[in-house]
């Protein structure tokens, strides 16, 4: 992964390298002394997963930049970095992911990472299937449900629909811990999706309404519960 640290001065930069590189993965970091020579440097920005910018530098300064940066590459992660508290809010204007404190980053850049690398892990979930239309990757997210049709079973996503022979049991387990649910035999549905369930119909947000048997309303209702509650 790419990363981009933005700061004025050396050696808060240097410091946070050396935290950043004990953290244990395998990262190519980036170093810049003003925000305007990190705007500059866009092509390299578009490949970052995440960017440190410090809020307070000469000339453009971090909120400007991640303004900037967030316009063209809307999915970065962008983490302000500041030695003052009182700029938290700006963080918010400007869709950052984490605010940090220059002074506590020992203690809390590690668990900023872990929280925004399972962040990137869950985006950038991509399946492989051969489909009647050929091989197709899909990301996770983007498949609403999956329903039996005749002797296929249909892929609708965001955009589409793909036709698979494959049978719905062996999709469930290729999809298994996914936040995936079988509500019966002919539906595999996407939990993101659900709008809710009640009086045994399921709803979800694009309004397909979809009855769910007695049978298997409790287990659905439980693991949509478990599912609402890991997000």
């Amino acid at each position: 992964m790419k990363i981009a640290i933005c700061d004025d001065r050396e050696d808060d930069r240097g410091a946070l390298k050396a935290l950043l590189e004990a953290y244990g993965q395998d990262f190519e970091i980036k170093e810049y002394g003003s925000g305007k020579s990190l705007c500059g440097d866009m092509d390299y920005v578009r490949e970052c997963g995440i960017i440190f910018l410090d809020i307070n530098m000469g000339g453009m300064d971090g909120l400007e930049a991640a303004r900037q940066i967030k316009a063209e590459c809307p999915k970065v992660h962008i983490v302000l970095v500041t030695a003052y508290v009182n700029y938290a809010l700006d963080g918010y204007k400007v869709k950052a992911s984490r605010f940090l404190l220059k002074d506590d980053l020992e203690q809390t850049l590690y668990e900023c990472m872990d929280d925004i690398l399972r962040e990137i892990r869950q985006e950038e979930r991509v399946v492989e299937f051969g489909f009647v239309e050929g091989n197709m990757r899909l990301r996770v997210d983007d498949i609403i449900y999956i329903e039996t049709s005749k002797h296929k079973n249909v892929f609708y996503t965001k955009d589409q629909t793909y036709s698979i022979y494959k049978k719905m049991d062996e999709l469930e387990e290729d999809l298994k811990g996914m936040g995936f649910v079988r509500i019966h035999q002919s539906f595999l549905i996407n939990m993101k999706y659900i709008d809710r369930i009640s009086s045994y119909v399921m709803v979800l947000t694009t309004g397909k309404e979809i009855s769910v048997p007695k049978s298997r309303y409790p287990e659905v209702k439980r693991q949509y519960t478990l599912f609402k509650g890991a997000e």
